[in-house]
């Protein structure tokens, strides 16, 4: 399978809505960008800032979420975002946003995939890089029981299977999905999934001054007997959400990605860790071109 060419947006497009984590209205609006540009964000409050790469070493850490910074600006939550982008394949896109991070949605990012679709999509003139992995990474904190690995694939594909078992006493059932990438099926089976979360969280952040706006309408609120005021859209939207994050944060790497990942209860901290081994002792990026 030869490397494919990058694309951007035809047209600019715009998304607003308010923030989960402070409440703010944010309005969000991406921009074509040009062959290799990769995909930036910009504090267009922040006068004077310059566009944050959406690249591996510009992460902070946190918890729940994937926030970048280059020193003068921080954007938090831009997971949905750059699975949107990602699973759309928008390689080259600079997102503006007038707040401190990207609006919640529907906790999906399905609402971010509808506006790039409508603006339209083009093909450059590069192509893009790729990432063949041809040795195995694991990473997989020694206190919990949370791990990721990643090795090979027989198919020159990205391949995520995800297992989510939080035990017996959650009201979120044990689930496991394997994904195989392309941007048709992550639009029909991926996108639509919404974050979740359960109660007792909601609480405790809110009680920290996060999520003042947040109700049970805007995503998945799970109490002792299941999802509080909402339906599922699927048996397995949980595990889906998770997926669809492993592409966002997978995405921060900057290049395609030929490989199976495996994960178990992973988050967003431990995906940022395996793409780093990945990065640094695993694989060389590397243009994969056609043959001669």
């Amino acid at each position: 399978m030869h490397s494919r060419l990058q694309r951007t947006l035809i047209r600019p497009a715009s998304y607003s809505g308010f923030g989960f984590l402070t409440g703010a209205n944010i309005n969000v609006h991406f921009h074509p960008a040009a062959d290799n540009y990769g995909i930036r964000f910009q504090r267009i409050d922040l006068l004077g800032t310059e566009p944050i790469p959406a690249r591996l070493e510009f992460v902070l850490p946190r918890q729940r979420r994937t926030a970048i910074s280059n020193g003068s600006a921080t954007v938090e939550l831009i997971e949905h975002v750059m699975a949107a982008l990602a699973g759309l394949q928008i390689d080259n896109c600079l997102v503006c946003l007038d707040g401190p991070e990207l609006p919640g949605a529907d906790g999906s990012c399905l609402p971010f995939v509808q506006v790039l679709q409508d603006a339209g999509i083009v093909t450059q003139s590069t192509r893009r890089e790729t990432l063949v992995l041809r040795a195995d990474a694991r990473t997989k904190p020694g206190s919990d029981d949370a791990e990721i690995s990643a090795g090979p694939v027989f198919r020159r594909t990205l391949v995520i299977s995800y297992e989510l078992d939080y035990g017996p006493r959650s009201p979120i059932k044990p689930q496991l999905l394997t994904f195989e990438f392309a941007p048709e099926t992550f639009v029909a089976d991926i996108a639509y999934a919404r974050t979740f979360i359960l109660q007792t969280e909601v609480a405790a952040l809110q009680s920290q001054g996060y999520g003042s706006r947040v109700t049970e309408k805007d995503l998945l609120i799970f109490g002792p007997d299941g999802v509080l005021g909402n339906q599922l859209r699927a048996a397995d939207e949980c595990v889906r959400h998770k997926i669809l994050d492993c592409i966002g944060d997978f995405a921060l790497l900057g290049c395609d990605v030929h490989g199976h990942f495996r994960a178990y209860r992973s988050g967003h901290n431990l995906n940022h860790e395996i793409c780093r081994k990945v990065q640094a002792s695993q694989v060389v990026p590397q243009l994969v071109r056609r043959a001669a």
